[in-house]
């Protein structure tokens, strides 16, 4: 496996499974670029580090216990392709949506862009419709 795909599966696992979100220092540049994400409150835009850290702590708050889990990595020069799928249990509350304790998955794609040995931003797909129809 190449660094930049080590990496990103470390940073998947530490930062977006366990939530150390102080963790992103040694993952991201000081600016991450969320290029593409329908339905992401974040789509299209570029935040600091200190930004993105708040991101990942209002995107886990409803499903503490979330995992990802790599299904394919796919390196193209400054890009890594990730397939994935997703699961986590809705356990509190998020705009729209009581929690009801259930689990939920879904499954996506996304194209890390990378600098070196750190991450400036992404270009993601997701059934985000899908993951909507669960929490009801």
């Amino acid at each position: 496996m190449s660094v930049a795909k080590e990496m990103l599966a470390d940073y998947l696992h530490v930062v977006w499974n366990d939530g150390d979100v102080e963790a992103c220092d040694r993952f991201l540049m000081p600016t991450y670029t969320i290029h593409h994400d329908p339905g992401d409150p974040w789509d299209g835009q570029t935040l600091t580090r200190e930004a993105f850290k708040e991101r990942i702590r209002v995107s886990r708050a409803p499903f503490p216990d979330q995992r990802f889990t790599i299904v394919a990595m796919l390196e193209d020069g400054i890009q890594v392709a990730v397939s994935w799928t997703w699961t986590g249990t809705f356990l509190a509350d998020t705009p729209g949506f009581k929690a009801t304790g259930k689990p939920v998955k879904t499954s996506g794609i996304t194209i890390y862009s990378m600098s070196g040995d750190r991450i400036t931003g992404h270009w993601q797909v997701t059934d985000r419709l899908g993951v909507f129809q669960q929490l009801r």
